[in-house]
């Protein structure tokens, strides 16, 4: 199976591959991509880079192994890296310390990026810093395309494909819940939550969490007000959907689901996916029960304080979780799993008696499906003629392809017309 044609050394290039996401996205190309890819691993240790090589040709022993590339986190060892490669894989987090390089040297070089940072905060930040010259490179930068926010993208883009397939109607209101997520975070997860707001003010991360402040176009439609009592228990009802609570990953989540509409509606190529002029998105954790969902929202809300304005709660919480490299075991991530469901309304007049409904879901460890996101959002771009200009997407714009892929892969997401409660 072919690669598109470029002059450049490699098509892929994993940045981080020593780290724990990082290799087992090496993991994922070794065993899953075709043999004639030509890519490289590359890092800061020489040694460790070998342990990957060796890692990744007992996994496959017949095909050809990556080439190794030390590269140092500096401008100008990223930059001569990025004009190596046709696409690069960066796994090296916390993003808002690290991360700069590497989509500085991409949109620099017109090398096409994927990364798996959570930080809407640290996106809006290189949107503002680098979309311009990505513009005029042509490359295509793909931040926030793990499982955050990957899912939530995709399951909406789904959703809203379905109801313009059966309907021919545009979209109102969508609502994503998190079913169901067994799975710890790993190290550099929680290196990135710790210390977001060393690095950022709080209003900073604030303002990237509003709606639509990562969108290139802005919407004044506003989703359904909440009630009262939604706001004091910080509780919802929604049909066919049940009862959900607050949900840690929302904000982050929505930014990237509503750059997709900005994004949909802007550019040409993308033009015929947009969702409508009044689509809004919602995003929940699904609530066991009322006592247990009151819970779950106000140890966030208390726990979020703290980690705004405590920095000697953050220096403590450091002390007891998994460090930057280190995260699950195999044992442990075979038993993990995640499940994600969702309702999306048709915007048509009279209210219409059908919605459109999702599920998400994938068996395995959560950390492996983060390599696998980036893995076939870099393959989608290899191969497909996904006809995108230079510029900042998100996981929404790789379109159907991307979502078979990732289906053939563990991923699966499922639509179907239901009634509307």
């Amino acid at each position: 199976m072919s690669f598109k044609k470029h002059p450049r050394q490699y098509d892929l290039v994993v940045f981080g591959a020593t780290g724990y996401t990082g290799l087992l996205t090496a993991e994922h190309i070794a065993t899953h991509f075709p043999t004639d890819l030509k890519w490289a691993v590359a890092g800061r240790s020489t040694e460790k880079l070998q342990n990957v090589v060796k890692q990744c040709k007992a996994l496959n022993p017949d095909r050809k192994p990556p080439q190794i590339e030390v590269c140092s986190l500096n401008d100008a060892e990223l930059g001569a890296l990025a004009k190596k490669t046709y696409a690069l894989i960066t796994t090296v987090g916390p993003y808002a310390l690290y991360g700069e390089y590497a989509f500085k040297a991409c949109a620099e070089a017109g090398t096409h990026y994927f990364d798996c940072t959570g930080e809407a905060v640290w996106h809006m930040s290189m949107i503002e810093k680098h979309e311009a010259t990505a513009k005029a490179t042509g490359a295509c930068l793909f931040p926030q395309g793990a499982i955050e926010s990957a899912p939530s993208d995709l399951m909406t883009f789904s959703m809203a494909s379905l109801i313009r397939s059966e309907f021919s109607a545009p979209v109102s209101d969508v609502v994503v819940e998190f079913h169901e997520i067994r799975g710890a975070p790993s190290g550099g997860t929680l290196a990135t939550v710790l210390g977001l707001f060393d690095v950022f003010h709080w209003k900073k991360v604030a303002k990237s969490h509003k709606p639509y402040a990562l969108s290139p176009i802005s919407n004044s439609r506003r989703p359904p007000r909440p009630s009262f009592l939604s706001r004091l228990t910080g509780l919802y009802s929604v049909p066919n959907l049940g009862l959900l609570s607050t949900s840690v990953a929302a904000g982050t989540n929505a930014a990237v689901v509503h750059r997709s509409w900005g994004l949909f509606k802007q550019e040409p190529a993308l033009q015929k996916h947009f969702h409508g002029p009044n689509f809004t998105y919602r995003e929940y954790m699904k609530a066991k029960n009322f006592l247990r969902g009151m819970m779950m929202h106000y140890s966030l809300v208390v726990g979020g304080l703290l980690l705004m304005f405590c920095p000697p709660f953050r220096k403590i919480m450091r002390r007891f979780v998994y460090q930057p490299g280190e995260g699950a075991s195999k044992e442990e991530q075979a038993m993990e799993y995640i499940q994600l469901q969702g309702v999306a309304t048709p915007d048509i007049e009279p209210k219409p008696s059908k919605q459109a409904w999702c599920k998400a879901e994938y068996s395995g460890g959560l950390y492996y499906l983060t390599a696998v996101f980036l893995g076939q959002a870099a393959w989608t771009i290899l191969q497909d003629d996904v006809k995108l200009p230079g510029g900042v997407y998100t996981p929404a714009c790789l379109g159907h392809g991307y979502i078979e892929r990732l289906n053939n892969h563990g991923f699966r997401i499922e639509t179907r017309v239901i009634d509307a409660s």
